[in-house]
């Protein structure tokens, strides 16, 4: 495994290519992984941000080419965990279903109500049976402590909000909107899912900033969310989100103890299948991402 650096293990960031090209990283190396799960969107580029190491990923590919829906989310989430992330800095443009949330307003994310249908989400399946619990599915120390710098850098932000993730790749009809309005949604997008959940099976940290571009369009005294708004909108707040995740990793960077939340033992209570059962091409798979389970399987 790639794995730890001599400073510590490396903080994960998912996001777009305009996040990318803003940070200001050093001793930089592009790394193109492989795993069991086929290949992720991008190469993950290794580097230095301040003091901090970290491993970036472009979500949709280099130039956007990737649509939601066709994202491979198990090969992000492997490709990263067998760098040495153990925690994930998420980044997300999304929309606001509150009206107290304008665009321009940074939300760190600690529920979701999945609606996707077409993803694979689990690195679990037949011959491995796991459930992981997920009743609080972002990690609370790590959230807390990006609240807190988003506080020091006086950035516009909301700790805690439901995220509400649509299958795309179309925006919502207005009577969807208002229906996850309804259900106290605080954002709407379509990338959190599956995310979420497999960085909980890999065992890694995770929280999520939700970055509000539009008001959707359940609004409408404001203008409809188009493609060329939430780009328009996302390059207005890029800087913001720049000294956000510079700060964040800096801070997150001094983590050494096990997580207080158990993100880094989710798999202990998760198996379901008996060890006699247990197919070795699935722990191999899991053993990838999670190299311990193969020391226990053994």
């Amino acid at each position: 495994m790639m794995g730890t650096t001599a400073g510590g293990a490396r903080i994960g960031i998912i996001g777009g290519s305009g996040l990318s090209k803003l940070l200001a990283l050093s001793n930089v190396e592009r790394v193109k992984v492989e795993t069991p799960f086929g290949s992720p969107s991008d190469e993950v580029v290794l580097g230095t941000l301040g003091r901090s190491q970290v491993a970036f990923l472009q979500r949709h590919g280099p130039g956007h080419q990737i649509p939601p829906a066709q994202i491979n989310v198990r090969a992000n989430i492997a490709a990263l965990k067998h760098v040495g992330c153990t925690q994930l800095l998420s980044l997300s443009a999304v929309g606001s279903l509150r009206e107290d949330c304008p665009p321009g307003t940074f939300v760190l994310v600690d529920q979701f109500i999945d609606r996707t249908i077409q993803r694979e989400k689990t690195f679990f399946g037949r011959g491995l049976v796991g459930h992981v619990p997920f009743g609080d599915p972002t990690c609370q120390r790590m959230r807390t402590l990006v609240a807190g710098v988003a506080a020091e850098l006086k950035l516009p932000a909301v700790n805690g909000g439901t995220y509400v993730v649509m299958e795309g790749p179309q925006f919502s009809t207005r009577a969807e909107s208002n229906l996850y309005r309804s259900w106290g949604g605080s954002v709407i997008g379509m990338t959190a899912m599956p995310e979420a959940k497999l960085a909980r099976e890999a065992e890694m940290c995770y929280t999520l900033v939700a970055m509000i571009t539009d008001y959707d369009c359940w609004y409408e005294s404001h203008e409809p969310v188009t493609a060329d708004l939430v780009s328009e909108r996302m390059g207005r707040i890029a800087g913001q989100a720049n000294s956000l995740v510079e700060k964040a990793c800096a801070v997150l960077s001094g983590h050494r103890e096990l997580c207080s939340c158990g993100c880094n033992r989710a798999l202990d209570t998760a198996i379901m299948t008996s060890p006699s059962h247990r197919s070795p091409v699935m722990l191999r798979n899991l053993g990838f991402v999670v190299p311990r389970i193969l020391n226990q399987a053994g």
